[in-house]
């Protein structure tokens, strides 16, 4: 039972991203509304981790299994993608390093705040 509400909360909060997607006149995805909105809620407490731990785990676990249909279908679009595949590889590369050196640089800044932070806490008690 625990399982079903931690996973309705999860879908009514997918569910209200979609609403969104269709009221806010913008050209964002629906699941980054959803996700922007669960980050929120969990930021300040309104649901707290607890409530959706379990099951946010399982759907982790279980991602890969969604990746098979878009793999079947870049196999049925071979003819069209292999006209281009060199533009394509060298797309892939680029930002997958763009996506490593942000990533990189924002824990950096994150890992260097949270030793401020310390630091100061540490500071502040002597």
């Amino acid at each position: 039972m625990k399982y079903l509400k931690q996973f309705g909360i999860i879908i009514t909060i997918s569910f209200i991203g979609e609403i969104l997607h269709h009221v806010i006149p913008l050209t964002i995805p629906a699941s980054v509304y959803g996700i922007v909105l669960m980050f929120l809620l969990l930021l300040t407490k309104a649901i707290p981790l607890e409530a959706v731990k379990e099951t946010a785990h399982f759907l982790i676990k279980v991602m890969p299994i969604m990746f098979v249909p878009a793999a079947v279908g870049l196999m049925d679009m071979w003819g069209i993608i292999s006209v281009n595949l060199v533009a394509y590889v060298v797309l892939i590369i680029l930002t997958t390093l763009v996506v490593m050196v942000v990533s990189g640089l924002v824990s950096q800044k994150m890992i260097r705040r949270k030793k401020e932070a310390k630091l100061d806490l540490e500071v502040a008690e002597s």
